[in-house]
């Protein structure tokens, strides 16, 4: 759209007008004048020049984003007494700064202000905030800012949300937010903040701090109720529990990747002094000493109304007694890639709301499951065993989970009842029974040793997500198995577990609601048999020992609903590939480009094959019997024609010859 011209139909909708990416150079001014939306998004307008908005008094909100502004006009917002949005990301603003504040003086009825990336100092966005009391939003993400004092946001008595994250704040000064007193959300991802102590921010409800360099985390010791629900903590260097405030609403806490860990089983503590630090905190001519308690930091943290807790990715050994039982309305606990080795299930510990709980990645080799508790992960859904050193669960861990829908034991070496007959008494006392666990819909079995399956494993269960991937023989050669779960799995991996054709052709025709089908890493020499009513969306066939593809029946049957195929890593014979053009309509191969196949020791892409027979094929797929009786069959009619000529030429004298050398006497 040039500047002369109406935007279209398309550009202007509801009082909006879209003008991003037009080349423009400078505002059009031939719009109509009752817009209240401008977008002049990724146009090189380089400067907003005075008064270029007069035409459009009604204006009420206006994006200039990426336009290379350097320049704002002291009048460019003379006229617009209604703007309350405006956005000027990723532009130079830092070129002209001054002249710019002095524009945004006139913006009185502004609330929501986006300068991010425009390369401003902290000095640069004291001066431009100045006077600008209604702002209820402000963005100053991307800049470079390294330090905010008490200066920086006076007067915005009206700010809830302000965004500082990937500056390079090192340093915040005491007092720095106090002014702030309806600041509800606050961001300071991505900087370099080594530590905040005295945390006093009662009124806020979001703080993030994540993508820093924190080592510790201290709340105010004070009794004042905080507002404080979600604190973003995660990607820092803390050592310890933060700790928090004594009262609050914290209902998500987000801990992972740190360094933090329980220490106090670790060290004989003989005295309480042993177990403090003291904090001194120097802040003008005021200087304060905070003690800790740094084995128990979380002893007198609120968490009561805590929900989500991600403590993964951190160094933690164990976890004390009495820590989960502070958090009886807990429901998500992540505690993936630490070091825990041994966990206590106990009364309320985990709680009886936790409906999710990741334990993969540890060094767990014992679960305690204390006697006399029935029904103590009822409300448990999801449980993440994975990549631990479990030989096996407490006896009955399941029996009472009523709710549980998934269970990942991938990675743990166990054993599943019942054992196969004859090894009963040898079979562990901890197997890991399923049967009759109604509720359970997922459960991955990928790389656990497992040994020949039963027909009864998984009896009275309703399965519909199956992994058993990495457990060679764990089907033995049979899919027979998994019959009674055959009409409810939608999504099965038998990836890598020793499957072959040679003994009978695997059917998966009573898997009549089966989609995903992993059948890679096996030595299957022919294609799986599916008959009947097809819902079969994704199959896997890689790094098989298919020699041929599908006939053109099984390809029209699979093409009703297959969406993705692999077929790739195959040692395919480009003689016996028919299939191949009917699978190819598919437009479904997701490997197309590395499909090959062998021809007269050449490995070819069937993507380059002709489209007729090659003529080596010709003659590979001749019965070699009947070539060589057709190529024996004329010498010999031709030996026996000479022969027969020879005969009947030399006849007489041959005869004579005969019966002169070979005369005898006669008896009488």
């Amino acid at each position: 759209m040039h500047p002369a011209e109406l935007p279209g139909p398309a550009g202007a909708v509801n009082g909006v007008a879209d003008c991003r990416g037009q080349n423009l150079a400078s505002v059009p001014s031939s719009l109509p004048t009752y817009f209240q939306t401008l977008i002049l998004d990724a146009n090189p307008l380089k400067t907003l020049w005075n008064h270029s908005l007069q035409h459009y008094p009604f204006l009420e909100s206006l994006s200039l984003h990426s336009c290379h502004l350097e320049r704002i006009g002291r009048d460019a917002f003379q006229e617009q007494a209604h703007l309350h949005s405006l956005a000027l990301p990723d532009n130079s603003l830092s070129e002209s700064y001054k002249e710019t504040a002095a524009a945004f003086h006139s913006l009185q009825g502004l609330r929501r202000l986006d300068l991010s990336g425009n390369s401003l100092t902290e000095d640069m966005v004291a001066l431009m905030l100045q006077n600008l009391s209604s702002l209820e939003s402000v963005s100053l993400a991307r800049n470079t800012i390294m330090r905010l004092d008490d200066s920086a946001f006076e007067g915005l008595g009206h700010l809830r949300e302000l965004d500082l994250q990937r500056n390079y704040i090192f340093e915040i000064e005491g007092g720095a937010f106090d002014g702030l007193t309806e600041l509800r959300h606050l961001n300071l991802a991505y900087n370099n903040l080594p530590c905040i102590v005295d945390f006093s921010l009662t009124q806020l409800q979001f703080l993030n701090v994540s993508y820093n360099a924190l080592e510790w985390f201290l709340a105010s010791g004070e009794e004042a109720a905080f507002e404080l629900e979600t604190l973003d903590l995660s990607h820092n260097q803390l050592l310890f529990f933060p700790l928090l405030p004594q009262s609050s609403k914290l209902h998500t806490l987000l801990l992972r990747d740190n360094n933090m860990g329980f220490y106090k089983d670790l060290y004989n503590t003989s005295s309480p002094q042993e177990m403090a630090a003291q904090f001194l905190l120097v802040d003008g001519n005021v200087t304060n000493i905070t003690t800790v308690n740094l084995w128990e930091e979380f002893a007198s943290s609120d968490l009561a109304d805590l929900r989500f807790l991600d403590m993964s990715q951190n160094q933690f050994q164990y976890l004390p007694d009495g820590f989960l039982k502070k958090m009886p309305s807990l429901s998500h606990l992540n505690l993936n890639q630490n070091c825990l080795m041994t966990l206590h299930i106990r009364e309320h510990e985990p709680p009886g709301a936790l409906t999710e709980l990741d334990l993969s990645q540890n060094q767990l080799s014992e679960l305690h499951l204390a006697p006399g508790l029935p029904s103590c992960l009822r409300s448990l859904r999801s449980f993440n065993l994975s990549s631990n050193q479990l030989l096996g669960v407490p006896t009955g861990l399941f029996a009472d989970s009523s709710n549980i829908t998934t269970v990942d034991l991938s990675h743990n070496q166990i054993s599943l009842c019942p054992q196969p007959s004859g090894l009963d008494l040898m079979a562990p006392p901890s197997c890991v029974d399923f049967r009759n666990v109604a509720s359970l819909r997922s459960l991955f079995l990928e790389g656990c040793g497992l040994g020949a399956l039963q027909a009864c494993s998984f009896q009275g269960t309703a399965l519909t997500h199956l992994d058993l991937s990495g457990n060679w023989g764990v089907l033995n050669g049979s899919i027979a198995p998994l019959e009674k779960i055959a009409p409810t799995l939608q999504v099965l991996s038998l990836r890598n577990v020793g499957l072959s054709s040679s003994f009978m052709e695997l059917d998966f025709s009573a898997f009549k609601n089966l989609r995903n089908l992993d059948l890679s890493g096996n030595s299957l020499t022919s294609f799986p048999r599916f008959r009947g009513s097809l819902a079969l969306q994704t199959l896997d066939l890689r790094r098989n020992s298919l020699t041929a593809l599908p006939q053109r029946a099984v390809s029209e049957q699979l093409m009703r609903s297959l969406r993705t195929i692999y077929l790739s890593q195959n040692p395919y014979d480009c003689c016996w590939v028919e299939g191949w053009g009917a699978l190819q309509h598919l437009h479904t191969i997701a490997d197309l480009a590395m499909v090959t196949c062998n021809l007269s020791s050449k490995i070819i892409r069937l993507v380059d094959l002709p489209s007729g027979m090659p003529q080596d094929c010709k003659w590979e797929r001749v019965d070699m019997g009947l070539l060589y009786l057709v190529l024996i069959l004329p010498s010999c009619l031709t030996l026996l024609v000479a022969c027969t000529v020879i005969f009947l030429t030399f006849k007489k004298p041959l005869l004579q010859v005969i019966k002169s050398r070979c005369h005898w006497s006669s008896i009488y």
